[in-house]
């Protein structure tokens, strides 16, 4: 049974799509099968895996209208072990076409059902908003991983999205839990970048996790070629940030590499 990951934060900025990706990617390299579901009608994480979105005619936006299954919303990436629910900007138009619907907030979660036995991990790559789609998102995933920048007002905002997850799991969604507070965009020469880590794990403890999100020119580039950056570079530092993650997140969950 598949876990299912919300990678989130209303901050636009911190990394959201570049970890769904990557983690997603890295998984896969570590023999994971791995979903990655495109939430953000941006689509940043399907172009940046190579998908022509111009031409796209399914996805997530008829995911979670449920005028498609799952099953013919998913498509095949150049990454190994990692399929795409991708995104579009028709997105945009369900914020308003669901606020009428029954059960409006389990659209996704009903939706993933039938392929929670096909996968070990499911990602889903949320908007910079607390809108009905990311709440959508938050729903249907059983943990959630906060990007945090280390940069000036990281922190802002934070408690909002924290209190956006207490009431999810008061009303929606009580098994919701914190996978784990992640530092991104982090510069050892920057005395703000350590400042923001010490502050972040003196207020958040064992939530941080070990791994650190190294700034890395390479992760910028690899979405411009359609790749992830294990594809793209794996001697970067970014694809070592993030094998080193994604095997984080598997001792973290009990399951053998």
């Amino acid at each position: 049974m598949a876990k299912i990951i919300a990678v989130a934060n209303q901050k636009g900025g911190v990394g959201k799509t570049t970890t769904a990706v990557n983690l997603g990617a890295s998984l896969g390299i570590l023999e994971k099968k791995i979903l990655l579901v495109d939430a953000d009608p941006q689509a940043n994480a399907s172009s940046g895996l190579g998908i022509n979105i111009k031409e796209l005619k399914k996805g997530t936006y008829q995911l979670l209208e449920h005028t498609l299954t799952v099953e013919k919303t998913i498509v095949s990436t150049n990454s190994i072990n990692l399929d795409l629910i991708p995104s579009h900007i028709d997105l945009v138009a369900s914020e308003i076409e669901l606020v009428d619907k029954n059960n409006r907030e389990y659209m996704l979660k009903s939706a993933l059902l039938s392929v929670t036995k096909k996968y070990d991990f499911i990602i889903i790559d949320c908007a910079p908003s607390l809108g009905l789609i990311t709440l959508n998102a938050l729903v249907a995933a059983d943990s959630i991983i906060i990007p945090i920048q280390c940069e000036y007002f990281a922190l802002e905002g934070l408690g909002k999205l924290l209190n956006t997850i207490k009431n999810i799991q008061r009303i929606h969604n009580k098994s919701l839990d914190i996978e784990g507070m992640l530092l991104t965009m982090y510069d050892s020469r920057l005395r703000l970048s350590n400042q923001v880590v010490e502050e972040v794990k003196k207020h958040f403890g064992e939530m941080v996790f070990k791994t650190i999100i190294q700034r890395n020119i390479k992760l910028g580039e690899a979405p411009s070629y359609g790749e992830n950056i294990v594809d793209y570079d794996i001697t970067s530092k970014g694809a070592k940030n993030y094998l080193s993650l994604a095997n984080e997140i598997i001792n973290r969950n009990g399951q053998k590499k």
